[in-house]
């Protein structure tokens, strides 16, 4: 760790903690104050429907763009390059511009509580369950991982504090007043940590490029910088750097230092380096191929390492280049995550529209609104301000290429420009602004999670055992015991859920089992009456088997992480398999499907007025 770091990071300043106490008091006062407006579970899953359009769009990117995005988009920023920004340009604005006009105004005239609630309308209960489970473990896994970031990632990293301490902290806060003001206080408090968080994330952009010289700049240092060879020893004897470095540069590598990897955690691996290659034997050639070229680079590292140790097969290494750091759009065919193929046909076409369509921590918002407008002029101008995501979260990144090179893990990228840029003041407006994206992930994913167990798996199952629907009441305080419950829950198993490196990936891989299938159904069950219970059921189920399979078979993909190319296939599989099981099973009953497909919903009069009535 270089020293200069380490001082910087050691200790917050007098009116960093007073920055960061005041904010911590003001969200918990804000929250709680919302508790007295909800009587209803009507009130706390939706807000009563009188949310406006500005608090709804703030909310929703606030919700989204949280501390693991702080971390993680910035981590692969710095391993990958600002290919990752098409998560937000082509991921995320595109996609809500089609949900403001489709799905959203849809969803908001069908008077559901939850993207389940409608499919097990339009289909079947067993969709419904199937789905709600999916989505409920996902959201306590996400809330566990959100917690982990801030605790270990963060504060561990930049302070040293106890992460233990940290997570709990989170879950006293957020579940208090989630608890308390259900939608409403989530996205009034939202509102203020997204000023908060742009005005932080701002000041450490400024900074970044400062210190690299501008756009220029960083473009010239980038591209001039130094492969490195992250290596990894498995062997329970420390082994020594001049050791490491003999068997590099008999293997061709002119090896121009050999560090430590800096990590600050307690468990750190002592034989973990980061090598800076001069230069190789292997040099590139006008027209060469960057893959064959890394991919022969990478065969002469591993005979390097199988002399030492345990042996090569054991040990980890990863070979880092710069050359495509700055392209969009990357070749079908590299080695990275994030090829042109997989970003637009599996996130522009599946992903980016069943995350913002499907979602339900997403759409929640919308369902909320106190008018149609309102929720479609939520969702569009929060595509709006999600232009300007990536610029604060991506960019930073690429900076650390430059100020904090050898590094061996991405995801530390951020926590480590904190504490080295930032100056008193400044440093804890930017843990506030992390808190506070943090905070408004974690309460949005509690409170979707809380929604989707009450509604759709808990009043199912009480629907199924007693024959009667929860009251008002009843549901409200069942939604506020599974708040308890599930922060509680996620608290105790962050330390276990965020051990995983590569925090993005892992979350878009997870994604793509059901965002596929999920899509799949939704779409056929808005645009064509025909589909049917059995289709949708099909559908589901085979689609999440199906990509549980792709996931498994190595070399399917070009990308050693396929999760776009999962999405985008799972998504045709499902649709092929609601058609032909849809034609080949006796259509729905014209009662049971009136009012669900999108010509009724949107056209017929006489739905509109009796939906108009189960909505009031």
């Amino acid at each position: 760790m270089d020293p200069n770091i380490q001082e910087a990071a050691s200790n917050l300043a007098g009116i960093d903690v007073t920055i960061i106490v005041m904010y911590m008091i003001g969200v918990f006062i804000l929250g709680t104050y919302f508790g007295k407006y909800v009587k209803s579970a009507g009130d706390f899953f939706v807000a009563s429907r009188a949310l406006p359009f500005w608090a709804i769009g703030m909310s929703i990117v606030v919700s989204d763009i949280g501390a693991m995005d702080f971390v993680a988009v910035a981590g692969s920023a710095f391993t990958d390059g600002i290919a990752v920004a098409n998560f937000d340009w082509i991921g995320s604005m595109p996609a809500m511009v089609f949900a403001a006009f489709i799905f959203v105004p849809y969803f908001w005239r069908s008077g559901v509580y939850t993207i389940p609630e409608w499919l097990g309308r339009r289909y079947n209960a067993g969709v419904q369950i199937i789905h709600a489970a999916m989505w409920g473990v996902f959201l306590l896994t996400m809330l566990s991982l959100m917690l982990w970031v801030t605790g270990d990632e963060l504060m561990n990293t930049i302070l040293g504090w106890d992460p233990y301490w940290v997570v709990w902290l989170m879950v006293l806060i957020t579940g208090v007043y989630t608890f308390s003001g259900g939608l409403s206080a989530v996205v009034m408090v939202d509102v203020v940590q997204l000023i908060i968080m742009f005005i932080g994330g701002i000041s450490l952009l400024v900074l970044s490029m400062w210190e690299v010289g501008g756009p220029v700049g960083l473009q010239e240092k980038i591209t001039s910088t130094e492969p490195r060879v992250i290596i990894e020893l498995h062997d329970e004897a420390e082994i020594q750097p001049a050791t490491v470095e003999e068997a590099l540069s008999q293997a061709g590598f002119n090896v121009t230092g050999l560090d430590r990897a800096p990590m600050r955690t307690k468990d750190a691996n002592p034989n973990r380096f980061v090598a800076r290659l001069e230069t190789v034997e292997i040099e590139a050639t006008e027209g060469a191929d960057i893959a064959a070229i890394r991919t022969k680079a990478k065969g002469l590292i591993e005979g390097a390492l199988a002399g030492i140790g345990d042996g090569g097969e054991e040990n980890g290494f990863q070979l880092r280049t710069y050359e495509s750091h700055f392209k969009i759009l990357l070749p079908h065919h590299t080695d990275k995550p994030y090829p042109w193929t997989g970003i637009v046909f599996g996130l522009g076409i599946v992903l980016a529209v069943a995350y913002m369509s499907g979602n339900q921590a997403i759409v929640q918002r919308t369902l909320g609104a106190r008018s149609e407008w309102d929720a479609k002029g939520g969702m569009l101008f929060g595509g709006f301000l999600k232009s300007f995501i990536p610029l604060m979260v991506a960019v930073p990144g690429l900076c650390a290429v430059v100020l904090i090179p050898d590094l061996a893990e991405g995801d530390r990228a951020v926590p480590e420009m904190i504490g080295l840029l930032l100056p008193p003041g400044l440093k804890g407006l930017m843990f506030v602004a992390l808190f506070a994206a943090l905070m408004s992930s974690v309460d949005s994913t509690l409170s979707s999670a809380t929604t989707i167990w009450t509604t759709d798996l808990y009043g199912r199952l009480r629907q199924f055992i007693t024959g009667r629907e929860m009251d008002e009441k009843h549901g409200l305080f069942i939604g506020r015991a599974f708040t308890v419950i599930f922060i509680i829950l996620a608290g105790f198993l962050a330390p276990w859920i965020g051990q995983q490196e590569g925090l993005y990936v892992f979350i878009q891989t997870a994604l793509s089992l059901f965002q596929g299938p999920t899509l799949a159904i939704l779409l056929l069950g808005i645009i064509w009456k025909r589909a049917n219970r059995w289709g949708g059921l099909a559908g589901l189920v085979l689609g999440v088997g199906f990509t549980t399979t792709l996931n498994m078979v190595d070399g399917l993909f070009p990308s050693d992480d396929p999760f776009l190319f999962v999405a985008w296939w799972s998504f045709v599989f499902s649709l092929i398999v609601t058609i032909v099981v849809s034609l080949l099973t006796p259509p729905e009953p014209e009662e049971k499907i009136r009012g669900l497909v999108w010509g009724q919903v949107m056209k017929d009069g006489e739905i509109q007025r009796v939906l108009g009535e189960k909505v009031s």
